[in-house]
């Protein structure tokens, strides 16, 4: 009996270690395969084969002649010759955020939190540049914190944005008041 006993450990013992040999090797060959996947993936993201996605932005060749002016324009922005790293960016377009700063500055004003009412209004003009409900707002607020100048301001820019507006009859009338009063 331990003369079969024994042919049978060895048999055992030769495929569990063939079978451990099997496994060690799979796991060698899938971890140098994930290696040769990652250097593939940086090469594609450092070399791109597509001249498609490259963006060319040197000016036309006949832009000279057709825009003549645009050095000019450029210069009034500079200030000095064809340099142009004094030209700021502009500032962000987001109507859906004026939208909710206005929203916002609504609930400020009817709690009479004017103060902070005019932030928000201001932030929303800062996002939508010419908003013409932003600027009445703005000049209401700075009316009741009483400063009439930039009340006036802002009166003055919602009807050059809207003149037969919907609120081109309080601004006029504001503006009268202002007036008036000073």
């Amino acid at each position: 009996m331990s003369r079969y006993n024994r042919g049978v450990r060895r048999r055992v013992c030769s495929i569990l270690s063939t079978f451990v040999a099997g496994v060690l090797l799979a796991q060698d060959t899938s971890d140098k395969a994930a290696k040769e996947k990652a250097a593939a993936r940086n090469r594609e993201a450092q070399e791109s084969s597509s001249h498609d996605t490259r963006i060319d932005i040197s000016p036309p060749k006949d832009d000279a002649k057709s825009h003549p002016a645009s050095n000019t324009a450029v210069e009034d922005l500079t200030g000095s010759g064809t340099d142009t790293s004094g030209v700021q960016e502009f500032h962000p377009w987001n109507p859906m955020k004026a939208l909710k700063d206005i929203e916002v500055g609504d609930f400020y004003f009817k709690r009479k939190n004017y103060r902070a009412a005019l932030e928000r209004y201001k932030e929303a003009l800062y996002y939508k540049d010419g908003d013409a409900l932003a600027s009445y707002h703005v000049a209401v607020c700075q009316e009741k914190l009483g400063d009439k100048t930039e009340a006036r301001k802002y009166y003055e820019q919602y009807l050059k944005i809207l003149p037969e507006g919907p609120l081109a009859k309080d601004a006029h009338t504001s503006l009268a008041r202002l007036e008036k009063a000073h």
